[in-house]
C-alpha cells in the first residue's frame, strides 16, 4: 500500500513539448551533425508551402554562420504572405500548432511540429531565444520577437516583441542558434541543390560558413496550389467515424454525400443498405454498433477514387528534366510521371526520372534522388521503398551493371506526391514499404529503362558509324593523295566520294600547323540548320567567322557557331589555337549526323 502510495505520487502527465524534449532523436536531432540540416529543412519547407499557398515565386535565403567553435546561428528569409504576429509564438513556440494536420491535401510538413522542434532544440543546447522577423504586407509594420518554448505546459515564452523597420515588403525571417558541426556541410549543399531540382519555380540564394551558393529558377510559374478534400470511405477509420458523426447535425444520408470525398446519393443509398441504415436517421444518433456497421459498408462498396487533380500537384515531366539539366550535366535524362493510385484511401502520384552520362561519377552504385511531396529524403536510405522499388529492377535488361542498385554514370530520382506520406518514423526520411506505391514506382522505371536501352543502343551504333566515318575522312584523302603524286596529277576532291558513301551530315575537327579547321558537310537529301558547339582551352578571337555566343567554363571556353545548309552545302571556320576539346552538333537528329575528330 505504501509502495503504491509512493509509486502515484511520482505520477504526472508530461507535455508535447517534454516528450520530444527527451526524443528529440525522433524529429531528425540525433546528432549536432544533422541539427543543421533538419532545422534548415525544417524552416525551407515552411517558406515553400507558404510562397506556394500565397502564388508567389520563392525568393528564399539561406545562411549558416559559425559563431564559435560549435555554435552557429542559422538564418532562413522568405519573400511569403508572412505570419500575423498573433500567430508567429505558436508557430514557432509551440508543437503540434498548424493549419494543414487536419486538411487532406498535399503539403510538405503536415504535423506542426518541425519549425518548433528546432527552437526546442536550440534552447536545449545553447539556452539562446530563437528571433522571427515578420510582415504581412507594405502598410503594416514588421514585427521582431524573441521567443523560446515552456517546456512544462508547450507554450510559447515571448522574451521580446517590438515593432521594427524592414527592407522586405512581406515575408519571414528567422534566426536560431545552436550547437552543431559542420563535418555534413557537403550534404547540406546537396540537399539545397535537390531541393532546387524539384522546386524548379524557386530561387534559393546560400552563404554557408563564408561560401555563396545560388540555385536558380527555370520557370517563372508557380505551381497550383493543391486544395483540401473530404475523407475518403476507403481511408478512413472507426474513431474519426465516429467523431465526424457525433460532430454532425445532419441526416445519414446527407452525411455522407457532403462528408466524404466522392460519394454521390447513388453510393449513399448503396452504403446504406448493406449497413442496413435508413438515411433519414441523424448521423449524431448511431450507437457504437451502427457506427461499426456503416463503416464495414463504406469498406465493402465501391467508390471511385479521391479526386487527385484536386489534392495533389506534381512536379510534370519537363520541369523535372529542366531542374535535372541545370544542376546536373547528363547526356541522357527522361522523366515519367504516373497516373494517380490510391493506398488506404490517400490519392498519391509517383514521378520518376533516369539520367545518364555527362558529368555523373563512372564508378559506384547509381546516384539516388529521393523526394516526398518536393522534399529531399536524405536520410535512411537502405530502410526506405523507393530504394527496395529501385533495386527490385532488373537494370541488366536495360543495358546496364547492377549490384543491387544500378552502377555507373547513373542518376535516379524518384518523387512521391500524396496528401498522406507514409513515412516510418516522425523525421520523415524514408517512405514505408506500401505494395501500391513500390508497383508505381516500379512502373514508372521500367518506362524510363527502356527509353535509356533505346539511347544506349543507338549511342553504340553512332559510335561504330563515327568509326567508320572517322577511317573514311582519314583514309581515302591520303590514298587520294598518294595516287595523284604516282600518276602525278593535281589532288583530288574527295568530299564527294565521302557523302555518297555516308550520306549524313558530317562535322570534323583539324589542328594543323597551330591553326584549328572546323567543317560542316551536309550529305543529307534535306536542309538543315544546326548549332556548332566546341569546347576547348582555345578562346577562339581570331575565328573566322566569329562564334555566335563564347562562354568561358573554368580553364576551357564554350563557342557556338549557328548555320543553315542545303543539300550537298558545305561550312567551315577556322582559328588559331591548339586543338583538342569536345565538338558537337546540335539541332540535327542523332541518326543522320557523324562527328570526326580527326585530331584523336
Amino acid at each position: 500500500m505504501v509502495l503504491a502510495e509512493d509509486l502515484a505520487k511520482q505520477q504526472r502527465s508530461i507535455s508535447v513539448a517534454e516528450f520530444f524534449e527527451k526524443n528529440k532523436h525522433l524529429l531528425g536531432f540525433d546528432s549536432p551533425t544533422r541539427g543543421i540540416i533538419t532545422t534548415i529543412k525544417e524552416a525551407v519547407d515552411n517558406s515553400l508551402d507558404a510562397c506556394e499557398e500565397a502564388q508567389v515565386l520563392p525568393d528564399i535565403y539561406v545562411s549558416v554562420t559559425r559563431l564559435e567553435k560549435d555554435v552557429f546561428r542559422i538564418v532562413v528569409e522568405d519573400n511569403g504572405p508572412g505570419i500575423v504576429p498573433e500567430n508567429v509564438p505558436f508557430v514557432f513556440g509551440k508543437l503540434l500548432y498548424g493549419s494543414r494536420f487536419h486538411q487532406i491535401r498535399q503539403s510538405r510538413g503536415q504535423q506542426g511540429i518541425g519549425i518548433s522542434a528546432a527552437v526546442l532544440y536550440a534552447q536545449l543546447t545553447t539556452g539562446v531565444p530563437t528571433k522571427v522577423i515578420s510582415r504581412t504586407g507594405a502598410r503594416t509594420p514588421a514585427h521582431s520577437f524573441e521567443l523560446m518554448i515552456k517546456t512544462e505546459t508547450n507554450e510559447p515564452d515571448i522574451r521580446v516583441h517590438r515593432e521594427i523597420e524592414w527592407d522586405r515588403m512581406h515575408g519571414t525571417r528567422v534566426e536560431i542558434e545552436f550547437k552543431a558541426t559542420l563535418a555534413a556541410k557537403k550534404r547540406l549543399l546537396d540537399y539545397l541543390r535537390y531541393t532546387a531540382v524539384v522546386n524548379p519555380h524557386a530561387r534559393i540564394r546560400g552563404e554557408i560558413d563564408g561560401e555563396p551558393c545560388t540555385f536558380e529558377r527555370v520557370s517563372d510559374e508557380v505551381p497550383p496550389c493543391p486544395k483540401a478534400i473530404a475523407p475518403h470511405p476507403h481511408g478512413i477509420e472507426f474513431g474519426l467515424l465516429k467523431r465526424m458523426a457525433e460532430a454532425s447535425t445532419a441526416k445519414l444520408e446527407e452525411f455522407l454525400v457532403e462528408g466524404f470525398s466522392r460519394v454521390g446519393r447513388k453510393s449513399a443509398e448503396e452504403i446504406l443498405g448493406v449497413a442496413g441504415l435508413k438515411g433519414s436517421r441523424k448521423a449524431s444518433a448511431l450507437s457504437s454498433q451502427e457506427l461499426k456497421a456503416l463503416l464495414e459498408a463504406m469498406q465493402a462498396v465501391q467508390v471511385p477514387p479521391p479526386p487527385a487533380s484536386q489534392c495533389l500537384s506534381p512536379i510534370g515531366e519537363e520541369l523535372i528534366v529542366q531542374g535535372i539539366e541545370k544542376e546536373y550535366p547528363v547526356d541522357f535524362i527522361k522523366a515519367r510521371t504516373r497516373k494517380s493510385s490510391v493506398h488506404s484511401g490517400h490519392p498519391f502520384i509517383v514521378e520518376a526520372a533516369l539520367g545518364y552520362g555527362g558529368k555523373l561519377p563512372a564508378e559506384g552504385q547509381a546516384q539516388m534522388l529521393r523526394f516526398a511531396n518536393r522534399v529531399p529524403l536524405l536520410y535512411q536510405q537502405g530502410a526506405c521503398a523507393i530504394t527496395n522499388a529501385v533495386a527490385g529492377v532488373n537494370w541488366k535488361a536495360y543495358n546496364l551493371s547492377q549490384q543491387g542498385l544500378p552502377t555507373g554514370a547513373v542518376m535516379v530520382l524518384v518523387h512521391v506526391a500524396s496528401t498522406n506520406v507514409p513515412f516510418t518514423s516522425e523525421s520523415k526520411d524514408a517512405v514505408a514499404a506500401i505494395p501500391e506505391i513500390e508497383k508505381e514506382i516500379t512502373l514508372a522505371l521500367q518506362e524510363l529503362g527502356r527509353e535509356l536501352k533505346t539511347y544506349l543502343n543507338r549511342r553504340d551504333r553512332s559510335r561504330q558509324q563515327e568509326d567508320r566515318a572517322r577511317a573514311i575522312c582519314s583514309i581515302i584523302p591520303d590514298i587520294a593523295a598518294k595516287v595523284s603524286e604516282i600518276v602525278e596529277q593535281p589532288p583530288v576532291d574527295t568530299a564527294p566520294l565521302e557523302g555518297r558513301i555516308m550520306r549524313r551530315l558530317v562535322a570534323k575537327k583539324r589542328t594543323l600547323d597551330g591553326q584549328v579547321e572546323l567543317s560542316v558537310h551536309n550529305y543529307t537529301a534535306k536542309p538543315v540548320s544546326l548549332s556548332l558547339s566546341l569546347l576547348s582551352p582555345d578562346a577562339a578571337q581570331d575565328a573566322i567567322p566569329k562564334p555566335d555566343f563564347v562562354d568561358r567554363v573554368g580553364d576551357d571556353y564554350t563557342k557556338v557557331w549557328k548555320c543553315a545548309l542545303d543539300p550537298e552545302a558545305s561550312w567551315g571556320a577556322r582559328y588559331t589555337g591548339g586543338g583538342g576539346g569536345t565538338l558537337d552538333v546540335r539541332g540535327v537528329d542523332d541518326r543522320v549526323k557523324v562527328v570526326v575528330d580527326l585530331d584523336v
